[in-house]
């Protein structure tokens, strides 16, 4: 079964597109979680999510709030988990037990809903199936001028069922 895929994205509505793909398949109890620097693009991911879900509200990056609560097709929570860690960008990125419990982390895990995590390192452990999906800057040998905004997205399926998930996006991103 499939477990790992790069694909690249030359503009943010591309982004956008592709996260509204995925979010097309997903369904309750589907964890995904979101790397990728400042700016990367990952609330424009986490926006086509909730599109491909039919969240009609505005999607934001939950920064400040942490957790962010949509109705669609499946509820989508959105949790932005930046602000939990000493430092967010760390090679090992640190989220204390306690920090979790404060936001009723667990909760969110029952099953009801779809769980999309900007910032989720610290939470890998405490999951059995998740989709990762890291978003990069695109790396080229010679800089554009052209105004395109080129990402690496790169998806790596923990778990039965989200190797499933990522064998139907793939298939229909084809």
């Amino acid at each position: 079964m499939l477990r790992d895929w790069l694909v690249t994205t030359s503009q943010p509505e591309e982004t956008q597109r592709l996260g509204a793909c995925l979010g097309n398949f997903l369904q309750a109890g589907d964890v995904v979680l979101l790397y990728g620097p400042l700016g990367a693009g990952k609330t424009h991911f986490a926006q086509g999510v909730a599109r491909g879900l039919r969240v009609e509200s505005p999607v934001t990056s939950p920064t400040f709030t942490l957790v962010a609560e949509y109705e669609g097709r499946v509820p989508l929570i959105h949790m932005d988990l930046y602000r939990l860690y000493d430092d967010a960008e760390a090679s090992e990125p640190i989220l204390t037990p306690e920090s979790l419990v404060q936001i009723g982390f667990d909760d969110y895990l029952d099953g009801d809903g779809v769980v999309l995590i900007e910032w989720g390192r610290g939470v890998e452990a405490d999951l059995d199936n998740y989709l990762s999906v890291s978003i990069d800057y695109a790396k080229f040998d010679e800089p554009s001028d052209d105004g395109v905004t080129t990402r690496q997205i790169a998806v790596e399926a923990i778990g039965e069922m989200a190797q499933r998930r990522l064998w139907e996006w793939v298939v229909a991103w084809a």
